[in-house]
């Protein structure tokens, strides 16, 4: 199956465009990261631990962190849904977009997280509960000891997590980057001439609002007329249609090289 694919050199500027907003981004998440380990997390741990009484001590700081955290999450978010838009509007770009946003807000916690680890509040006593009015104290469970680890354990996944992503988008960059080679290497050198859409079908899917359809092109070649199928995401005015003229490049000495474009 061939795609309708976008301008030429148009994914290296959305793969700039993806940086630039990366960075913020992940700074944004640093910030959520930080006042969400000790605006709430801290707190949470604390009570699981059996030491309730802090909680209504740090109540004011613990405050103005969740309000920090909101504000921080809110423009985190608000710049991860623009590197979706920046990633360009084609299905595949889309999925990069999402694993660049994703892959911001993974280091952006590992990093705020981790500088918080020496602002945790250690617990009253560590390997038992405290005990309550006149009762005994109980050691801990394997869940305490978790939650005890927490400060380590929430940068440590998140890190682990990035890691994973950035692997995966490495890949997705050199497979984009590896069909923009053949794409500009059919509109350099492939045999240029004029296809007629056949068939149109909407495939139920929208890219960024605009609706993904599957298109029969057949266009004329050496060895008589040949038909391909294509994808397309177009905006509502530019939807194709039966009939429609459309750009087709392809290479004579492989069949299934072949670039489709209104």
């Amino acid at each position: 199956m061939s795609s309708l694919s976008d301008p030429p050199r148009s994914g290296r500027r959305a793969g700039r465009r993806l940086w630039l907003l990366g960075i913020p981004t992940t700074l944004a998440w640093a910030a959520a990261g930080w006042s969400g380990a000790l605006g709430m997390l801290d707190g949470f741990r604390l009570m699981s631990l059996n030491r309730l009484d802090s909680w209504g001590v740090d109540a004011g700081s613990a405050a103005s962190l969740v309000l920090f955290f909101s504000v921080a999450v809110t423009v985190a978010s608000s710049l991860g849904f623009a590197m979706l838009w920046g990633a360009g509007m084609s299905v595949n770009r889309l999925g990069i977009g999402f694993r660049a946003s994703s892959l911001t807000a993974a280091l952006g916690v590992a990093l705020g997280s981790g500088v918080a680890i020496p602002s945790w509040t250690p617990p009253e006593s560590v390997g038992q509960r405290l005990p309550f009015l006149d009762g005994k104290a109980e050691p801990w469970s394997d869940v305490d000891w978790v939650v005890y680890y927490e400060p380590y354990l929430v940068p440590a996944v998140s890190a682990l997590v990035a890691l994973v992503l950035i692997v995966v988008l490495l890949r997705a960059f050199l497979s984009e980057a590896e069909a923009e080679d053949r794409t500009e290497a059919l509109r350099q050198r492939g045999r240029r001439v004029t296809g007629h859409v056949v068939h149109v079908e909407f495939t139920n899917v929208w890219v960024m609002g605009n609706p993904r359809f599957v298109v029969h092109v057949r266009f004329p070649a050496e060895t008589g007329e040949r038909t391909v199928v294509a994808t397309m995401v177009t905006s509502l005015f530019q939807a194709p249609s039966r009939g429609s003229a459309v750009t087709v490049r392809y290479d004579p000495q492989d069949p299934e090289a072949v670039l489709v474009e209104p």
